[in-house]
């Protein structure tokens, strides 16, 4: 099992910018895919994002594309998030996942392992 932890969320204006964090501890994480995802309150769990294992191919939902970016530094077992020209509507709790093996996957059945999460707010 994989132990994530998310961090960097917070209060922003809308138009900014936050990085979210996730680092992993231990099993071996770079030799899994990984993704984030969202819940907004009263809503369902959303994908934002995800990146194979080497970081080499990534996805997006069309929803963030051009302006999220994610990444991973596997010599540091963490994968990031940059979000910029945030909405209101990205206010969420945003989670990362280890995926069951070395892909990307938009879908969390996809997902073993799963972080507790960091509460992402965009006021206008």
């Amino acid at each position: 099992q994989v132990q994530l932890v998310e961090s960097g969320g917070g209060l922003v204006q809308a138009g900014g910018s936050l990085t979210l964090s996730c680092e992993a501890s231990g099993r071996t994480f770079n030799t899994y895919g990984a993704g984030w995802f969202r819940q907004a309150p009263g809503k369902e769990r959303e994908f934002v994002a995800t990146i194979n294992y080497s970081g080499a191919r990534t996805y997006y939902a069309d929803s963030v594309k051009g302006r999220f970016t994610v990444s991973r530094d596997n010599a540091k077992n963490t994968v990031y998030l940059q979000m910029n020209s945030l909405k209101p509507e990205n206010t969420a709790v945003y989670y990362c996942a280890r995926a069951r093996d070395e892909n990307r996957w938009s879908g969390p059945d996809q997902y073993a392992d799963w972080g507790q999460g960091t509460q992402v707010t965009v006021s206008s």
